[in-house]
């Protein structure tokens, strides 16, 4: 199991982290760790109903989402401004995620994996390949001379986790934290139509994963180290 003493979780849209790491973000705050999570949009344009006004759904998303933290043991989380179905891979953007982490300074950073096969949402791969590029910025002296300019010098994070993976290498056991994974989840009431049956998806779906290992609930990951890559 990996040491965590702090961590940064980033994902494309509030409820992505939660969804898919919500129980082991919950087990390190629980063991102590100091927890960020950051989020590329607001998910304004999360809603089937037409009338929507997106500018008041994200609104109502970033109370939920810091809502959702605080259950989770998170100490903060960051909105970085991007446009929901919008999230594109710009030179902006792993700055943003590169000043994010030679702030925060976590150990590990956890994310989208973008080399996932028929990964269909096109913010789900851009937030990915955003929280690795930026990993790489954030860890190298002489990338991002900006960051060192405002007194923020080079920091890597000892590893890297990617979730939504297909080639899952590092598990965590979250059997204990499946209570707040779902209160989580439940924090973000406006994506909920039926509690009870997202309830009975996460834990059926955590138990296959677990299952699979040889645990009872289980949340799955890629593993980078990021010293030599």
């Amino acid at each position: 199991m990996l040491a965590v003493r702090r961590a940064l979780a980033l994902g494309a849209h509030p409820d992505d982290v939660e969804l898919q790491a919500g129980g082991t973000l919950a087990r390190w705050a629980a063991d102590g760790a100091h927890v960020e999570i950051a989020c590329f949009t607001a998910g304004e344009k999360g809603s089937h109903d037409p009338a929507t006004d997106p500018a008041a759904l994200a609104q109502v998303r970033r109370g939920e989402a810091t809502a959702a933290a605080r259950v989770l043991g998170v100490a903060a989380v960051h909105f970085l401004g991007a446009v929901d179905g919008e999230l594109e891979v710009t030179m902006a953007l792993r700055l943003a995620v590169a000043r994010l982490v030679r702030t925060v300074r976590p150990d590990v950073v956890v994310g989208h994996d973008p080399w996932r096969r028929w990964l269909l949402h096109p913010d789900h791969r851009a937030a990915g390949f955003l929280t690795v590029d930026g990993v790489v910025a954030a860890r190298d002296p002489l990338y991002a001379p900006e960051l060192g300019a405002e007194g923020l010098p080079a920091h890597r994070p000892h590893s890297v986790l990617l979730f939504g993976t297909d080639a899952p290498d590092e598990i965590v056991e979250v059997t204990p934290f499946m209570d707040a994974k779902l209160a989580s989840l439940r924090a973000h009431s406006s994506q909920i139509s039926d509690p009870v049956d997202l309830e009975r998806r996460i834990r059926t779906w955590n138990a296959a994963i677990g299952t699979q290992f040889g645990l009872a609930n289980a949340e799955a990951f890629h593993l980078l180290d990021t010293k030599g890559r």
